[in-house]
Parts: structure tokens; C-alpha cells; sequence
């Protein structure tokens, strides 16, 4: 599973190292100013990123306390080292600047946002989630994930409404269940957010705990009981292809792109791709993509059998779905029954390849080799 999990995890909680501007304000804000800008913080509906978040912690830093005056965190307290990096950019900016700096930057998020917009609730949802829009209609349960903003990057939280998501799904009188992203992208993967802070476990425990939620997550896939179309109407990364090998239809936009990028991270393949894979596009092909991270194209996927069907841009929505509603109106009970068929062939296999996957996850994830790999992605992407 891309980025996700354990030693992985700690790739989830690097933040972007940045600058920031240091000259000094025209007028300093008062402490009322100040004072006031915290509390709009408080307010804003958007997460502004990791990268000004950075910035708003070093500036309060620097407003409260003055220039950074404590020990460099340990280089594997990713969070920690990078919160210390950017207080102590600001170097000797004098703490009036620094509170003026920070209320005109709070001041400039809020007013970006503009008035807050009403949430619609979509015709036809069986429940409400914070990451999903989960609606049924005309035959077809729609969930979509629904983080455009971060390109539908899957949280813990994302995780666990997706399994019950597709839990209720699979009980209501919908026909088919279809997945797919909202925005420009499928979806980009784990949440770099996913898992800031250790638990008191320390990383065994949290490789533990997030190799059963994988376990678990996978499993929802292979027992499902009716037909499962991918809608891929964009990029997609990680455990977002991996799990496709388990859809029992893939549609795809010809600009949507399919990356598993394991072995850059000293990892290896989940979603039981290590034997869907392999079965659908051959051993060679799949070693490409699963061993040598090749990204493939839509077309590239559609010739090895992980697409279904590649649509043009233009017309893909109007071309998939009216595919997809004449598909709802056959019978259901035929429709559902078939599949088990199909399943029930292979379904023990699955679940041993997914208990399978997910232990040598979690040694890969307590590993050296895959510390160093992280380790070496973190000096590649650093800003310094």
C-alpha cells in the first residue's frame, strides 16, 4: 500500500521544510490583533497544507518566544525536526514582526475562503460521512471519495468509512456499486497525515495495527457480494490500483494513470495484487509495475487487462454512466448470484494472499532496509 503504514507511516508525517519571508512589517499588530488571529485559525474550513501550516507554527513560535532556542529534535522525529527547521529560519526576525506576519498571513486564509458555502446532501444518500458521498439511485450505489482538495488521499478515516461504505452497500437493493473520485483525481493514495505520532506502542504496535486494518480494508473487497465497477476519472496511486485486480469492471478516463510505487520504499505489493496482477497481465508486466514501479497509462492498463474500457476525456461521465444504468437494469439477483459464482472459485485463495501480503507488510515495514529507503526519499524530496 502506497505510503501507508509503520516506518511507512513516518513517511505520513514529514512536513515540507520551507522559508519564510522575514522582512520586517511596516506596524506591528497589537496583542489584540493577535489574539484575534488565533481564534480565526480556529475557524477556517480548510486545511491550508502542511507547508503554511509550517509557516503559521514557526511565526507563533517566533511571536511568543523569540528566536528558536531549543535542541534539535532527533532526525527520525520527522514532525518534530521539521517544526524546529522552520522556527529557526526566522532566525533573529524580532517578535513584533513575527505577530504581524502572523495575523496578516491568518487574515489572507480567511479571507481566501470567502463566506462558508452550505453542505448539499446528495438525493438518495443512505448515510452522511465526513470523506465520502455515498448516494443510491436508479439501481446503482454510488461512493465517492471526496477529498478533492487533497486528491482524494485516503486517511485513516477515509479507510474506515470506505469499508462501511461498502458494508451497506452490499445489503441495500442497489444492483451494482460503483467507486470513484470527485475532482481531477482517482486517488493519490495514503494521506501523508495518515499517522504523525507514534502511539505509546511504539512502531511495532502501529505496524500491527495498521496491518489489520489492511487486512481488513482488502477483505471488504473480496467478499462483496454484488458487481463492482471502478469509475477512474483520474490518476491513480498505491492501494487505489492494487485493489482494482478485486472490481469486477474498470472504467477509465484516457488521462487517468496507474503507479504502484512499492519497492522505492523498500515495501511490497497489497490488495492481493501479488496474484491478481500477475493472473491478469502476466508475470513480466506485473514485475514492471509491482518490482519496478512502472506508472502506466490508461491505454497501457486497458492492453494488460487491469482497464476495462478507456473513454475520451471529453465524453468519459456521460459514455460511463449511461453504460453504467443500462447495467443496474439487469436483473440483480442473476447479477449478484454470478458473481459469487465466479468468486467462490478463488475467494480462500484471496484471503490467504491477503494474510499473506499484509505479514510480510509488516516485517517490510519494521525493516532496516526499509528505514533506509525512507530515509533516502526524505533527502530526495527535502527543500533545502
Amino acid at each position: 500500500m502506497n505510503r501507508i503504514f509503520s516506518l511507512r507511516f513516518l513517511r505520513f508525517s514529514r512536513i515540507p521544510r520551507v522559508r519564510l519571508h522575514t522582512a520586517g512589517a511596516l506596524m506591528a499588530a497589537s496583542v489584540e490583533d493577535f489574539n484575534q488571529a488565533k481564534v480565526q485559525l480556529g475557524t477556517l474550513k480548510k486545511d491550508p497544507g502542511n507547508e503554511l501550516k509550517l509557516k503559521i507554527y514557526a511565526l507563533f513560535k517566533q511571536a511568543t518566544q523569540g528566536p528558536c532556542n531549543t535542541p534539535k529534535p532527533g532526525m527520525l522525529d520527522f514532525v518534530n525536526k521539521a517544526k524546529w527547521d522552520a522556527w529557526k529560519s526566522l532566525g533573529a526576525l524580532p517578535q513584533d514582526d513575527a505577530r504581524q506576519q502572523y495575523v496578516d498571513l491568518i487574515s489572507s486564509l480567511v479571507a481566501a475562503e470567502g463566506p462558508p458555502a452550505a453542505e448539499a446532501s446528495p438525493t438518495g444518500s443512505e448515510k452522511a460521512f465526513q470523506t465520502l458521498q455515498v448516494t443510491t439511485e436508479d439501481g446503482i450505489t454510488t461512493i465517492r471519495l471526496n477529498r478533492p482538495q487533497k486528491k482524494n488521499a485516503i486517511t485513516v478515516e477515509m479507510y474506515n468509512e470506505l469499508m462501511e461504505a461498502l458494508d451497506l452497500a452490499g445489503k441495500n437493493d442497489s444492483v451494482i456499486t460503483v467507486l470513484t473520485g470527485s475532482g481531477d483525481y482517482y486517488c493519490s493514495g495514503n494521506d501523508l497525515n495518515n499517522f504523525s505520532k507514534i502511539p505509546e506502542g511504539g512502531v511495532e504496535k502501529m505496524a500491527k495495527d495498521s496491518g489489520e486494518l489492511l487486512r481488513r480494508y482488502v477483505k471488504a473487497y473480496i467478499d462483496f457480494p454484488k458487481p463492482l465497477a471502478a469509475v477512474v476519472n483520474g490518476p491513480a496511486v498505491g492501494i487505489s490500483v492494487t485493489v482494482l485486480g478485486l472490481f469486477d469492471i474498470v472504467y477509465a478516463t484516457e488521462c487517468a494513470t496507474f503507479h504502484t510505487p512499492f519497492s522505492n520504499l523498500g515495501q511490497s505489493p497489497e490488495g492481493c495484487s501479488s496474484y491478481t496482477f500477475p493472473k491478469i497481465m502476466g508475470a513480466a508486466k506485473a514485475s514492471e509495475m509491482l518490482l519496478f514501479n512502472k506508472k502506466l497509462t490508461a491505454t497501457q492498463a486497458c492492453e494488460l487487462g487491469l482497464v476495462t474500457e478507456v473513454f475520451p476525456d471529453s465524453t468519459f461521465q456521460s459514455e460511463v454512466w449511461t453504460r453504467l444504468k443500462a447495467y443496474s437494469k439487469l436483473p440483480p439477483n442473476s447479477l449478484a448470484l454470478s458473481k459469487q459464482l465466479m468468486r467462490q472459485v478463488e475467494k480462500d485463495k484471496l484471503h490467504a494472499v491477503n494474510d499473506a501480503e499484509v505479514e510480510r507488510l509488516v516485517e517490510r515495514w519494521l525493516s532496516d532496509e526499509c528505514m533506509q529507503a525512507i530515509m533516502s526519499f526524505f533527502q530526495g524530496k527535502a527543500k533545502l
